[in-house]
């Protein structure tokens, strides 16, 4: 028996299939015929099903023993009846019924709103789970609790993806898809590993290079896309405003924009060329002066030439992303399209790789405190995450609703964020297996996943495929826990099936969503179709028209501001401590949830790993083992590993697994516009361990 479905791991979406006997899983593969996967699978496609059967799972509700002590008098009666069939997990959680469970959550949810306000009560999470339950919590928060406090996961990657390209073009999206890399003359891939975090386009990436087609890669280290790459640019931490606006820079002076279209199609050219050649920042000859740095120079002007007389495509990742800087630094992206012409068409455009599964169709669904879904404005903003936390140390939100987003291990500032989970009154969370959120929980729910449900996921191209289960699980979905509670608070909601929740998706998300019923869905189980969704599915966006409110798109100008690595490499200094930046491995994902459960992965990745230039051995004595340290926080000790990839002074470490306190070393410095952290650079000290 062979079951069609969607990877659930990175945002590539793979279509995948699993091959079952007598009901268990014995492999997973990919069909040739699948439009994203090509018929090939990374290894978390091929292993990462393997936590389906960890005796680990979550199967049945905890409830927090002290939580239970300390109410005990005030729950009413027909939950005090029931306190007795509760049964002991461990020393600090009893095992409930789901019924009972969904009882105390919502009463105490009911106690929390009457006592202080729906406003103290905020959702966190979604994007691990589908459209459907992403958009039914939404609907939960808003409607049903009364609180605009909604968020998810995309504060800590893509966000300032969707306030760039919004902002610029209209559409926080990927303008093109993925197989559109083999028609582009010209590649730029800027702050992502490909090779590590979107191994599916990675290959299309390869499969061009391979046949004569350019790439540029630019980043702050050399990655395994760099041996393949025609023009690789290491440049300096926080640097990637100042050599986009270089590039804009060279293709002005040059001459090479595509005047006709800018005429046609952008508003605001003259204000941004003003700008632009003004800016002391904007001339590549300023890297003669960056010891380490100055054949940045020449890459920047050549590549800036071959981007604008070829029709090209930019993917980026979170290198991009998370920096104080990240929003504008996307709209620099799109401004070297708008400069070109290099979107709205086939083989060129711009390519967001959105982290989670599902992150883009949680974001759709209105997961965010200033997005309803297809984002409409909701009737009042909420809080972001990093202000959610905020509002909880001082004494205003009291609760927070957490799906499968792990905020006590892959947010910033972990300090902070430990010492507001400990201040809340209550912490519900939806989880599959325990983890560092769950261990401050009140109440844990554990849930279905993506591998034993029906819904619909939304890669990073746009594009809708829905799931099927592929082994049966008697656990409820995440929309279902909700709906549940949602009735007990004395709310009518009473939706039967996933499907139901989906024909609503689609009645208040019509723009992107009304053609892409779930029957049109399972024909093109495979393909997929990518939003908008009306009689047939869009592979190309801005073809005519930007997606504004009058169809231009617009340049928005900001100079770079002269900090950390540059500063002081301009100013003559050579600075003692190191800066660090953080990323993937291809084996595991995000917090390990799954990855540490599959015993093919976890064998191979058990810990993170500090890598360190082979030019700071002498420096760090050869040690094999350190501390880094930050003003924020320190890690445990870790391994390190001496290479060639890396420059004097940088250093690049994963984040999987929780005991490693890596996000303890990062602050509260984040995007100016949506708080997204600084997560890629951090000055640290190195402590040898020995």
């Amino acid at each position: 028996m062979v079951i069609d479905t969607v990877c659930t791991y990175c945002g590539v979406g793979c279509d995948i299939s699993f091959k079952l006997e007598h009901g268990q899983i014995i492999k997973a593969f990919a069909k040739k015929e699948g439009t994203v996967s090509q018929g090939k699978l990374c290894i978390k496609g091929r292993k990462g099903w393997e936590y389906l059967y960890s005796p680990y799972r979550i199967r049945k509700p905890r409830i927090r023993k002290e939580f239970i002590e300390k109410h005990s008098e005030l729950f009413p009666e027909n939950i005090k009846n029931r306190l007795d069939t509760l049964v002991d997990f461990d020393t600090e959680f009893y095992e409930a019924d789901f019924e009972l469970a969904y009882d105390i959550t919502a009463w105490k949810l009911n106690q929390i709103r009457k006592k202080y306000s729906p406003y103290a009560i905020a959702g966190i999470g979604g994007a691990r789970t589908s459209c459907e339950s992403s958009y039914f919590f939404q609907k939960f928060i808003r409607k049903y609790i009364g609180s605009p406090h909604i968020d998810n996961c995309a504060r800590v990657c893509h966000s300032p993806s969707l306030k760039g390209m919004r902002t610029t073009i209209g559409e926080g999206a990927a303008t093109n898809p993925f197989d559109d890399i083999y028609k582009a003359e010209f590649l730029i891939v800027i702050g992502s590993n490909t090779t590590e975090a979107h191994p599916i386009v990675a290959n299309r990436i390869l499969d061009t290079v391979r046949n004569g087609t350019p790439l540029a890669v630019i980043d702050v280290r050399e990655i395994p896309l760099s041996k393949f790459a025609s023009y690789h640019l290491t440049i300096p931490f926080e640097a990637n405003l100042l050599v986009l606006n270089m590039m804009a820079r060279v293709i002005i002076e040059e001459r090479l924009y595509n005047e006709e279209f800018i005429n046609k199609r952008v508003k605001g050219f003259n204000e941004y060329r003003e700008k632009l050649l003004n800016d002391p920042y904007t001339d590549p000859s300023l890297f003669r002066k960056i010891r380490g740095y100055e054949e940045l120079e020449e890459k920047i002007r050549t590549v800036a030439r071959k981007y604008a007389t070829s029709k090209s495509m930019i993917l980026w990742g979170l290198g991009i992303t998370e920096h104080i800087d990240g929003s504008y630094s996307v709209m620099a992206l799109t401004h070297l399209a708008l400069l070109t012409g290099n979107i709205g068409k086939e083989g060129a455009g711009l390519m967001p790789l959105r982290g989670q599964n599902n992150v883009q169709g949680t974001c759709d669904m209105g997961c965010l405190p200033y997005y309803g879904p297809d984002y409409t404005t909701p009737e009042e903003i909420g809080l972001m995450t990093p202000d959610i936390i905020d509002a909880v140390l001082e004494g205003k939100i009291k609760a927070i609703y957490n799906i499968g987003e792990d905020i006590a291990h892959i947010h910033t500032n972990q300090n902070k964020i430990h010492r507001a989970l400990k201040q809340l009154e209550f912490l519900v969370v939806n989880e599959i297996f325990p983890n560092e959120i769950t261990g401050y929980a009140d109440v844990i729910f554990g849930v279905k996943s993506a591998y034993e449900k029906e819904g619909v996921y939304v890669n990073a191209e746009r594009r809708l495929h829905l799931s099927q289960p592929v082994i049966q699980s008697d656990l409820p979905d995440d929309w279902e826990v909700l709906n549940e509670i949602a009735k007990r608070m004395g709310v009518s909601s009473d939706y039967s099936s996933t499907e139901e929740v989906w024909n609503e998706v689609r009645r208040e998300a019509p723009e992107r969503f009304s053609g892409a019923s779930y029957e049109k869905l399972k024909e093109n189980r495979l393909r997929g179709l990518q939003w908008p969704v009306k009689e047939t599915d869009t592979p190309v966006l801005h073809i005519e028209k930007f997606r504004t409110p009058d169809g231009y798109g617009r340049f928005h100008y900001k100079q770079w501001d002269k900090r950390g690595m540059v500063k002081e490499l301009l100013e003559g200094g050579s600075f003692d401590d190191f800066y660090l930046t953080t990323g993937r491995n291809l084996i595991h994902y995000n917090n390990a949830a799954q990855t540490r459960e599959c015993r093919s992965l976890i064998s191979k990745v058990s810990e993170d790993t500090v890598f360190v230039s082979i030019h700071d051995r002498e420096r760090l004595h050869n040690a094999r083992k350190v501390i880094l340290k930050s003003k924020y926080g320190q890690t445990e000790t870790l391994p390190v590993r001496y290479v060639d990839w890396l420059k004097k002074g940088t250093l690049y470490t994963t984040f999987h697994f929780a005991k490693s306190k890596i996000n303890f070393l990062f602050g509260d410095e984040a995007d100016s516009f949506v708080k997204t952290a600084r997560f890629k650079s951090v000055k640290v000290k190195v402590i040898p361990v020995h």
